[in-house]
């Protein structure tokens, strides 16, 4: 049956019938949840036990090791043709064992660190929850990806040129901490409303709980958020001293690595400010978008196009200028996104920054470090014709990127997109974007009894389009299928179902195909058994002639020759 709304579009049963003051003193008086979004009220405890060891032995050994164990396995497989990505699911599932092994085996005598006063325990008791969130936060750093890698190995690999050590170090680690600053300066916006509540959160969040066997609280409405009050009250924010800090140092390296070096990355000191600037002014509404709607719009494109235009026949350059621009904005909102994870779990945010600074450090080193290893080792990488038949070391993702560089920066966007080229006619669609969310907000003005109007989010859809190229149908048929069937009929008719196991079933699916992916590579893969060979899951799109050239007179071998 479907619910009454009001004029704003929420649920008159979710609203509260009379507002009471909010009493802070906790030992006489039980926390309220008040959480504006339903999805939290039903997932997120507002239970808080600030006398819980955080940044414990087993903390950093083990999420040191799980930081660094992902970042190698996804590094390293992603050079292959069937590259694999393990997520933080699976790092989350497999330390809980670990954490309470250790805390039953390990002594519990304090440690005395030589020459200080200094002193820490390896076993400061059972193993608890938030050391649990803050491994989790370690293994989040690992699975994410180092997006700078792709432009160490196409400059390598691909244009068959060097790169000093060092810059590319640089150029890695810069890219991956500038967004903290990001971070710093609109978390008050993106972390400590409780309107941007980060749907992928609870997936995690609810895993906690259920691992934890922790009781759902009795809700109740109220405007101020608990989470925001629990936090604020138990806990020392982070200065903002700290991220500005960490801001300038990485701008300043990102100047060495650019400007330094001979030059080799091509960008000038310029570049990294206009990227910077374009951070800055994109940041506060992807985030909202991301922090609400679970869809991340990207700026790579857009800062292609924009340094293309300004800086063409440069493929570094471009490739660069992308990643600073790029990169460093969705390291602010996968920061923001942990801080707000910390949020829902009640971390220390003192803690999560230590965590996530020191995990970041660790994942880009062992990401540079494996792909290093692997560049400068082995032979005809990344090139099919000159590998043994069925090699899978033919790096796909890395060829997508150095087509990239090529197509933006060195024939750059005004011959493809501009007066000069072929496909001026697709500059439309950015006026098409900017005007597509206009007639459904008229729409909803005309007809407000049309609830479901109000549901078309012109954002995600495009979005989510754009993903199309990379997944195949069958991507998309599974996701509707499921998304539809547990977030609108399960979740509107069987709530207290859906309230429990929703977000664990959805770890269920991610960890299951992490786990099951590695089994049938080390059992089958590695043996080169990879099941029944047929058209279908031929990683080629089965035209011959898809690669060939199309301009006048050029000669290429089995290719026709246009005229």
């Amino acid at each position: 049956m479907e619910q009454p709304y009001d004029d704003s579009g929420v649920p008159l049963s979710y609203q509260p019938e009379k507002l009471e003051p909010y009493n802070h003193n906790l030992e006489n008086s039980d926390e309220v949840n008040d959480s504006p979004i339903e999805e939290v009220r039903l997932t997120v405890s507002i239970k808080d036990d600030p006398t819980l060891p955080c940044l414990t032995f087993r903390t950093w050994f083990l999420g040191i090791t799980a930081c660094a164990a992902l970042s190698f396995l996804n590094q390293f497989f992603s050079f292959r043709q069937n590259s694999l990505s393990l997520t933080s699911v699976s790092a989350q599932i497999a330390v809980l064992p670990l954490g309470k092994f250790m805390a039953a085996v390990l002594p519990k005598k304090a440690v005395r660190i030589p020459g200080t006063k200094w002193s820490f325990s390896l076993n400061p008791g059972p193993f608890n929850l938030k050391e649990h969130v803050l491994i989790t936060i370690f293994a989040n750093a690992g699975s994410n990806g180092v997006y700078a890698i792709n432009i160490v190995t196409i400059v390598m690999a691909f244009y068959h040129r060097h790169i000093h050590p060092l810059a590319a170090m640089l150029l890695t680690l810069t890219t991956q901490m500038l967004g903290y600053g990001w971070a710093g300066i609109f978390r008050k916006f993106l972390v400590d409303s409780p309107y941007m509540w980060w749907p992928a959160n609870l997936v995690q969040v609810s895993l906690f709980r259920i691992i934890w066997q922790q009781t759902k609280a009795t809700f109740r409405d109220k405007f101020d958020d608990v989470h925001t009050r629990l936090m604020k009250k138990n806990y020392d924010a982070v200065p903002q001293w700290w991220f500005y800090s960490l801001s300038l140092i990485m701008i300043g390296l990102a100047m060495v690595a650019c400007e330094g070096f001979g030059g080799q990355l091509q960008l000038p000191f310029w570049g990294v400010m206009l990227a910077i600037g374009i951070v800055l002014f994109f940041m506060l509404p992807i985030g909202v978008i991301t922090a609400t709607t679970n869809q991340q719009p990207g700026l790579n494109v857009i800062s292609e196009l924009i340094i293309g235009y300004l800086y063409p026949g440069r493929p570094l350059a471009n490739v660069v200028f992308k990643t600073y621009g790029y990169v460093s904005l969705v390291q602010a909102i996968t920061f923001l996104s942990d801080f707000k994870l910390g949020h829902y779990m009640k971390i220390p945010p003192k803690s999560m920054f230590i965590v996530q600074l020191v995990g970041t450090v660790v994942a880009s080193s062992v990401y540079f470090g494996t792909a290093w290893w692997l560049l400068t080792s082995m032979d005809h990488l990344c090139h099919p014709s000159k590998l043994p038949v069925g090699s899978q070391w033919t790096c796909p993702g890395y060829n997508v990127f150095y087509n990239a560089s090529i197509i933006w920066g060195v024939v750059g966007p005004l011959r493809m997109f501009g007066r000069l080229g072929l496909y001026v006619k697709m500059n439309y669609f950015f006026l098409i974007g900017l005007l597509a969310p206009v007639p459904v907000w008229i729409l909803s003005r005309m007809f407000p009894e049309k609830k479901w109007v109000r549901l078309i989010n012109m954002p995600i859809i495009i979005s989510g389009a754009g993903n199309m190229l990379q997944a195949t149908v069958v991507n998309y048929i599974c996701w509707i299928t499921i998304g539809v069937f547990f977030n609108i009929y399960v979740y509107r008719r069987y709530q207290s179902w859906w309230a429990r196991h929703n977000y664990i079933l959805s770890s269920g699916l991610d960890a299951g195909v992490a786990f099951m992916a590695i089994l049938c590579y080390f059992t089958l893969q590695i043996r080169d058994i990879n099941g029944m060979r047929w058209w279908g899951l031929e990683l080629d799109d089965h035209c011959p002639l898809a690669s060939c050239p199309t301009a006048p007179g050029i000669q290429v071998k089995d290719c026709p020759i246009f005229h």
